[in-house]
């Protein structure tokens, strides 16, 4: 298995699919909390794109299930628009913990896709570490194919960004990041 195991494919839906496959070298229950964290969600994702909470207050510490609202911005200066991530969890598989985010777009190009299915899976392997499993199933119509680049590159940065941030989520005793979390 590669680092960045990825493919894609046309998902029954007639959209598209990305899928993402990597093993991190950090515990199942920090990579949990970590990928339930707006703030490691936010420095995965800088600088391609920077996400300002909506909500009163700001992001929470850990997303709750429920609609959060975001303003999406390219490189921090560009504008793409609006988009709710709704967020739910399940772990109806022993040893698997999963969060769904079946948001949508709300305005600017990201109101172009019309289905938004992102799951990410947690699974311990069998020497301690984090086998992390990331899909994305997604429709924006007859611009599906031309979209699907950008979001695979998209998610390639993200899996490089959590491979490299994975070793410095520590929730125990020792906090071994400088992630306010």
């Amino acid at each position: 298995m590669s680092l960045l195991d990825y493919s894609t494919r046309v998902d029954h839906t007639g959209g598209m699919r990305v899928l993402l496959k990597l093993v991190l070298d950090c515990d199942p229950d920090d990579a949990w909390r970590a990928i339930r964290s707006p703030h490691v969600f936010q420095e995965v994702s800088h600088p391609l794109t920077q996400f300002k909470s909506l909500e009163v207050g700001g992001f929470p510490e850990l997303w709750q299930p429920g609609e959060h609202p975001v303003k999406v911005s390219a490189f921090g200066r560009f504008t793409i628009g609006q988009q709710i991530i709704r967020i739910s969890f399940d772990d109806d598989e022993p040893g698997i913990r999963i969060m769904r985010d079946t948001g949508r777009g709300l305005s600017g190009p990201l109101a172009l896709v019309s289905q938004w299915n992102h799951s990410m899976a947690i699974s311990a392997t069998p020497d301690g570490r984090t086998l992390y499993r990331d899909r994305l199933n997604f429709n924006a119509g007859l611009l599906s194919p031309l979209v699907w680049p950008m979001y695979w590159a998209f998610w390639q940065w993200r899996g490089a960004a959590l491979k490299r941030l994975a070793p410095t989520w520590s929730w125990g005793t020792t906090r071994r990041t400088n992630l306010s979390l």
